[in-house]
């Protein structure tokens, strides 16, 4: 079963995309992760097996922007 995780980032464009897409393929493997920049909070969603929740948020933070994790409601 695969985890999906989802952050609060601060990937405001496309060009910022390519700046994390090598990180985010890298940890959570392509096609695994999704940012939704038409979004206020640009909501990074990630569904991925042997990943967790704070690897993800390093990798982001690596590339230079900032993820929270969405609390579950």
């Amino acid at each position: 079963m695969e985890n999906t995780y989802q952050f609060r980032t601060s990937i405001m464009c496309s060009s910022c995309l390519q700046k994390v897409t090598s990180a985010l393929d890298e940890k959570a493997g392509l096609n695994n992760w999704s940012v939704d920049l038409q979004s206020p909070a640009r909501v990074l969603t990630v569904q991925a097996n042997g990943v967790s929740e704070q690897e993800i948020i390093a990798a982001v933070q690596k590339a230079g922007f900032s993820a929270r994790p969405i609390a579950e409601k």
